[in-house]
C-alpha cells in the first residue's frame, strides 16, 4: 500500500519548502521517487501484524543508516532524490518464488520475530523493477494472534491513530514514515547509538484519550495525504524518539538484517 505526506513536529507545516507541506511546492515539480518495501507473507505462516509494522519501521531506519545510502555510496543519489521530493513508500507482498526473486534484487532484508521485510533503494515513481512491479500492493492485511503487550517505555514508540482503519500494508508504510521522522530529529551520534542497539522501537494503536494528548503535545506527526485507502489526516504520533539517546543495556538487542 502506498503512502506519503508527513508533517513537522506538532503537525504544523513550516514556511520553508519541505516534503511535509500539503499545498503544491517546488518538491512536486522534481522527479518523484518511492521507497519500495516487500513483506513476506507465506500462505500458511503469515507474520503477526504488529511485528510486521515494527519490522517495516526498522527496515526504513536500516536503509537510511546504511553506508550505501550515505555520502558517495551506491544508493546515496537515489536517497537524496527521494528525500528532495515527496516522501513516498509503497509496501507490496510476496511469497514463494516471488519472494526469492525480490531477494535477488539489491536491497536489505530485515527480520522481526515472525516478519521479514525487504527494503530497496528508491526507484522512480513509474520505474519499478519488473519483479517488484508485479507484486500485489492492495489488500495486504494481517492479524495479531495475541493482543500486543505494553510498548517498551525505554525506546521510541510509534503510536497509530485509533481513529483510522488501515490495512496492514498501509499501516506498515505509516510506521515507516514515523520511524523516518524520528531519525530526522536525532543528531548523528544518537542515530549511531540507536542503530548499534538494533533500532529498538514499538508500534501500538493509541487509546483515544492518549491520542488526543499526543497530537497536541508538539510531537512529530504523520499526516497522510489521502491518495489511497484512507481520507487525509493524522495517522502516527512519534513519541520518545529522544530516548534513543540513553538506551539502557536491557533494551540493546541486535536486529537482524542482510
Amino acid at each position: 500500500m502506498s503512502s506519503d505526506q508527513t508533517t513537522t513536529p506538532g503537525g504544523q507545516a513550516g514556511t520553508e519548502d519541505t516534503p511535509f507541506r500539503h499545498e503544491s511546492t517546488a518538491r512536486d515539480k522534481v522527479p518523484q521517487f518511492v521507497l519500495p518495501l516487500v513483506v513476506r507473507i507465506e500462505r500458511n505462516e503469515p507474520p503477526a501484524r504488529t511485528d510486521a509494522l515494527e519490522t517495516a519501521a526498522r527496515a526504513v531506519l536500516v536503509m537510511l543508516s546504511d553506508e550505501r545510502s550515505q555520502g558517495d555510496g551506491e544508493w546515496a543519489q537515489a536517497m537524496r532524490d527521494w528525500q528532495d521530493a515527496r516522501i513516498r513508500k509503497v509496501v507490496r507482498r510476496a511469497r514463494g518464488a516471488e519472494w526469492r526473486r525480490a531477494e535477488a534484487l539489491p536491497g536489505i532484508t530485515v527480520m522481526g520475530r515472525s516478519a521479514e521485510v525487504r527494503v530497496f533503494p528508491p526507484v522512480p515513481l513509474d520505474g519499478w523493477p519488473k519483479d517488484l512491479a508485479r507484486l500485489q500492493v492492495s489488500g495486504t492485511d494481517l492479524d495479531d494472534p495475541e493482543v500486543p503487550g505494553d510498548p517498551d517505555a525505554t525506546a521510541p514508540v510509534l503510536w497509530m491513530s485509533p481513529e483510522v482503519d488501515m490495512s496492514a500494508g498501509k499501516a506498515m508504510a505509516q510506521a515507516g514514515h514515523g520511524a523516518q521522522l524520528a531519525w530526522w530529529e536525532l543528531p548523528d551520534e544518537v542515530r549511531k547509538a540507536w542503530r548499534d542497539a538494533g533500532f529498538p522501537l514499538s508500534v501500538r494503536t493509541s487509546p483515544p484519550a492518549l491520542w488526543a494528548q499526543l497530537t497536541t503535545s508538539g510531537l512529530p506527526l504523520v499526516r497522510d495525504a489521502g491518495f489511497t485507502e484512507i481520507a487525509p489526516g493524522l495517522t502516527v504520533a512519534v513519541e520518545g524518539y529522544d530516548r534513543a539517546d540513553a538506551l539502557p543495556e536491557g533494551v540493546r538487542r541486535p536486529a537482524t538484517w542482510r
